[in-house]
């Protein structure tokens, strides 16, 4: 509550802001122009609709992404050090393009993206993307399998993680605005 008795809203830190602003270059003015842009380029979609749209839009920009990840595994006489480097350069465009995509759909649901939850939410995606898109190219070169396979592979599993990260989020904010979240299980020890 703030001295005139109305409820102050719950919103990320500054620092959290800061980090994702800094590292990630999350600009959360542009998730806002995108979605306010996908409502007036369709406006007779529905919410659910309008983000199959962005899903769409992400994963055909993830294939690409996702094949670029494999680019440099195509070069061995390259330095491996360079390799790495290509390699994570890649996945943090392709997670940044995920923080995007989920910013999106909880707009387009109605969600406060300046709310702590967000945060949360954001670093599952994070955790998520970068297990998800830095393994296939460093399996297929220990497997020495074709670089070309590794491009494909790596594009598609780019292109597969943005449809399920889309369409998780849609379910989730769809049930939260049900009124049924989604219940998180903690994993036990035993």
């Amino acid at each position: 509550m703030n001295q005139d008795g109305k409820a102050v809203p719950r919103t990320q830190s500054i620092t959290t802001d800061d980090f994702f602003y800094f590292f990630l270059q999350l600009r959360k003015p542009r998730v806002q122009k995108v979605v306010d842009r996908v409502r007036k380029l369709h406006p007779d979609m529905t919410t659910e609709q309008l983000a199959d749209e962005l899903i769409q839009s992400t994963a055909r920009l993830s294939l690409l992404g996702g094949s670029l990840l494999g680019l440099p595994m195509m070069f061995p006489g390259v330095h491996v050090v360079f390799r790495f480097a290509g390699l994570v350069a890649g996945s943090t465009v392709i997670t940044r393009m995920h923080l995007y995509l989920i910013l999106e759909i909880a707009l387009l649901y109605g969600k406060d993206i300046d709310d702590p939850a967000r945060a949360t939410e954001m670093m599952a995606v994070v955790a998520a993307t970068e297990a998800a898109v830095t393994l296939p190219p460093l399996v297929m070169n220990l497997l020495n399998v074709a670089p070309i396979v590794s491009l494909a592979a790596s594009g598609l599993t780019a292109t597969a993680l943005t449809r399920l990260i889309g369409s998780t989020a849609k379910k989730y904010y769809d049930r939260q605005i049900a009124g049924n979240p989604i219940e998180v299980v903690p994993i036990s020890n035993s």
